[in-house]
C-alpha cells in the first residue's frame, strides 16, 4: 500500500489458482484502509491463464478473458499472480500484454515462488513465500481442477509478507 501511494488502483486477480488468496488480500487491504488515516480506492478485475496440463508445464501461456483490460490505461495495477511463480514465463508474458495497455504502474504479488532451475530469472515485486521445486496444491492450487478446497490459515501468512529486495 505504501509503494502503490494514493493512487486507484486496479487490483488483477489471475484465476483460477489464485481467487484464495485475492480475496483474502483484499480482505487485508480493507482492514488496512479502514484502520488507517488515508483509503485507497480499489478496483478488481480478473484474468485467466493457461499454462499447465496436469503437473507439467505446457510451455505456452493461453490467456482467457481480459476483455475490459484497456481501462488500465494510465491506473496502477496491482497484479496478483496468486498462486505460483515457477520459470516465471508466464507473469512475463503477462506483464507484456498489460504494459500494452500503458498502465501507470505494475506491481506484481504471488504467494508463491519455487526455487526451480527452470527460472528465467523473473521475481515479483512481493513474495509471500518460497518454496522447493515440488508440485503443490491447495489454497485454491490445483491439480486438475481437484484439491483447491484444501485450506490454510491466510492471515498468518500475511505477517510472512516481504518485497522482492529484501530477499
Amino acid at each position: 500500500m505504501h509503494d502503490m501511494g494514493e493512487h486507484h488502483i486496479v487490483a488483477l486477480c489471475v484465476l483460477k489458482g489464485g481467487y484464495k488468496f485475492f480475496a483474502d488480500l483484499l480482505d487485508y487491504i480493507k482492514a488496512l484502509n479502514r484502520n488507517s488515516d488515508k483509503s485507497v480506492p480499489l478496483t478488481v478485475d480478473f484474468i485467466r491463464l493457461k499454462s499447465y496440463s496436469n503437473d507439467e508445464s505446457t510451455n505456452s501461456v493461453k490467456v482467457i478473458g481480459g476483455d475490459e483490460l484497456s481501462a488500465l490505461s494510465g491506473k496502477v495495477c496491482m497484479n496478483i499472480e496468486t498462486d505460483i511463480v515457477e520459470t516465471g514465463k508466464t507473469m512475463q508474458t503477462l506483464l507484456s500484454i498489460l504494459n500494452g495497455y500503458t498502465p501507470k504502474m505494475v506491481k506484481v504479488v504471488s504467494l508463491l515462488v519455487k526455487r526451480t532451475p527452470r527460472s528465467s530469472g523473473y521475481r515479483p515485486d512481493y513474495t509471500g513465500f518460497e518454496i522447493p521445486d515440488k508440485f503443490v496444491v491447495g489454497y485454491a492450487l490445483d491439480y486438475n481442477e481437484y484439491f483447491r478446497d484444501l485450506s490454510v490459515s491466510a492471515y498468518k501468512m500475511f505477517s510472512n509478507f516481504r518485497t522482492a529486495s529484501y530477499h
